[in-house]
């Protein structure tokens, strides 16, 4: 191999590893604002907001397997996150589809239930995708999920009359 070939060889090499460091970088970043979107779902009182802070985790956990997988294909234009998932992680096309109907009915009032369900669903799908990546599962499963704070003064348990 010739010198100017080995450079050659060298500086792809190098260009493709800081592409995928930065593409890990990304992702995890992304990872873990889902993470912190559920637990502020979690966390407000409010159902609309507990709603979208839900549907923004499971963006952000699409967006982390998408900066993950994604290659160029030539698409031009832009591209809804939700149809582009199932190119780069078919085992999570259903659940793109079922986000995606999650995104279209993003204006219509939302009830609690709906809202725990959301974050229940987001949870379980942003553990999907840190499995997918090759990447643990939040320890400590959902405990910090599944009981929103605002119903915690509901469950608190009430002591009987003297």
């Amino acid at each position: 191999m010739t010198t100017t070939a080995a450079a050659t060889t060298t500086t792809t090499t190098a260009a493709t590893t800081t592409g995928a460091v930065r593409s890990a970088g990304a992702s995890l970043d992304l990872l873990d604002r889902s993470r912190h979107s559920l637990l502020e779902a979690c966390q407000s009182r409010e159902v609309s907001q507990r709603y979208l802070q839900a549907q923004l985790g499971a963006l952000r956990a699409a967006a982390a397997i998408v900066a993950a997988r994604a290659t160029p294909d030539g698409h031009c234009g832009p591209r809804s996150l939700w149809e582009l998932l199932p190119t780069v992680a078919p085992e999570l096309a259903e659940w793109a589809e079922f986000f995606e109907l999650v995104a279209a009915r993003r204006s219509q009032a939302h009830s609690a239930r709906e809202a725990d369900d959301l974050i229940r669903q987001s949870e379980v799908f942003l553990d999907l995708v840190c499995r997918s990546l090759g990447l643990p599962v939040h320890p400590g499963g959902h405990d910090e999920v599944l009981v929103p704070t605002a119903l915690v003064g509901d469950l608190a348990p009430t002591r009987a009359a003297p």
